[in-house]
C-alpha cells in the first residue's frame, strides 16, 4: 500500500504532473493549488468544486500537512516560537517575528544540525534527518492557520530560513520550499521578501547563483580569519574563508545581488575593534553589494564559555565598520522574553523528554 504524503511538499508543476500521471485534468491542480494556498481548507472534503472520485483519489496518496503543535510561546513584542512534532517524534521550531514591514517567519530546515557551531543551541542535538520540503512549507502554513484563526486578516509576508539546521545542507527539499511558497497563484511571497541563511557552503552558494531566483542571501560569518573562525565554526575546516570568499564572489559577479553577512558578537572573542578592522579588510572589494548584521548573543546554557558582548563593544565594532565603509547595522532583538535562541526550545523539550524517561 502507498504511504501517504504531504500534499504540501509539491510544487506546482509537480502536482499538475501528478494529476497528469492519474489521469486527471491539469486545471484540477490549479483548483486544489487554489483550495490549500489562497483558500487554505484543511481538508481535501472541503474542494467543494472537485467531484467525490477526486477528492477521494487525494486523500488515498495524500494527507494536507503533518506537523502537531506541542508547545506555543508568545513574547510581549508579539513574537511566537512555535515547537512542532513530526510524524516520527522529533521536534522543530517555527518563529513568527512582527515587524514594521510585516510578518516574517522563521523556518527549520533540518532535525538537529551537523556544522557545529559552537555558540549555537541548535548544535547541541546533532542532526537526525532532513526535512522534506512538505514538512518546512507546512511550517509557514501552520502559522498561517494560527493567524486565520484569530481573526486577525494577516498574512505571512516574508520568510528567513534560519532555522535549525543548514538550509544548504537539504539543498534540493529547500529549492523546492521557494518555488512552492513564492508561486504567484499561490502563497505569493516575492523573492526579494525570502533570505536563505547559510553557514558558508561554498560549492552551493555557487548552485544557489545559477538559480537565478531573485531570493536573499545571507552568510553566517561570526570571524574575519580561519583561526578565529574555526573555533567558533567547524564548518570553516571543510571551507576556509579564501575558499568561501571566491563562492561569494562568483554569487555576486553571477546575481549582481546584495548579500548580508551575518555576525554574532562574543564577549572578547571576536568583538574587538582589531576584528571589526579586519572584516572591513575583507569585505572591501565588495562592500558595495555587502550589509554586514551585527547580532547580540543570546547566551545558551550549554555554551557558557560565551557571553554576551558589551553595549560598549557592540557600538565599538559597528562605528569602526562604518568608518571602514561597510554598511552595517545591529539586529533588532525578537522574543527576548522566551527562549529567543535558535533551537532553544527544541533543546529544553528533549531534555526534560529525557528526564521523564
Amino acid at each position: 500500500m502507498e504511504t501517504k504524503t504531504s500534499i504540501y511538499g509539491f510544487t506546482k508543476d509537480q502536482l499538475t504532473e501528478w494529476f497528469e500521471k492519474n489521469g486527471l485534468k491539469k486545471f484540477r491542480a490549479t483548483q486544489v493549488w487554489d483550495w490549500l494556498y489562497i483558500k487554505r481548507v484543511q481538508s481535501f472534503n472541503d474542494m467543494t468544486n472537485l467531484n467525490k472520485e477526486t477528492r477521494q483519489l487525494l486523500d488515498q496518496h495524500f494527507t494536507i500537512g503533518t506537523l502537531e503543535e506541542e508547545i506555543k510561546q508568545e513574547s510581549k513584542d508579539g513574537t511566537i516560537k512555535f515547537l512542532f512534532k513530526l510524524t516520527d517524534g522529533n521536534l522543530i521550531e517555527t518563529v513568527l517575528m512582527r515587524f514594521s514591514y510585516g510578518l516574517s517567519v522563521c523556518v527549520t530546515t533540518q532535525v538537529g544540525c551537523n556544522i557545529g557551531c559552537t555558540f549555537c543551541a541548535s548544535g547541541l542535538l546533532k542532526k537526525d534527518r532532513d526535512l522534506t520540503s512538505g514538512e518546512i512549507v507546512e511550517q509557514i502554513m501552520k502559522v498561517q492557520h494560527h493567524l486565520d484563526q484569530v481573526g486577525k486578516d494577516e498574512r505571512v509576508s516574508h520568510i528567513v530560513v534560519m532555522g535549525i539546521g543548514e538550509p544548504f545542507d537539504n539543498y534540493e527539499h529547500t529549492m523546492n520550499f521557494l518555488r512552492t511558497v513564492n508561486d504567484q497563484k499561490g502563497l505569493s511571497i516575492g523573492a526579494r521578501h525570502i533570505t536563505v541563511s547559510t553557514s558558508g557552503l561554498a560549492h552551493r552558494i555557487r548552485d544557489f547563483a545559477d538559480e537565478n531566483m531573485q531570493v536573499n542571501l545571507a552568510v553566517s560569518i561570526h570571524a574575519p580569519n580561519d583561526e578565529l573562525r574555526t573555533q567558533i565554526m567547524k564548518i570553516n575546516k571543510a571551507f576556509p574563508i579564501e575558499k568561501l570568499m571566491a563562492a561569494i564572489d562568483y554569487y555576486l559577479e553571477t546575481t549582481n545581488r546584495r548579500i548580508t553577512f551575518e555576525y554574532i558578537l562574543l564577549k572578547d572573542v571576536n568583538d574587538h575593534k582589531k576584528e571589526a578592522k579586519q572584516l572591513a579588510q575583507l569585505l572591501k572589494d565588495k562592500r558595495h553589494l555587502s550589509y554586514v548584521n551585527l547580532i547580540p548573543y543570546n547566551p545558551v546554557a550549554e555554551h557558557n564559555q560565551y557571553e554576551r558582548s558589551e553595549k560598549e563593544a557592540i557600538l565599538g565594532f559597528y562605528e569602526t565598520l562604518l568608518k571602514e565603509g561597510i554598511n552595517c547595522g545591529v539586529r533588532v532583538e525578537q522574543g527576548s522574553d522566551i527562549d529567543a535562541a535558535c533551537g532553544q526550545l527544541r533543546s529544553k523539550q528533549m531534555q526534560k523528554q529525557k528526564d521523564k524517561a
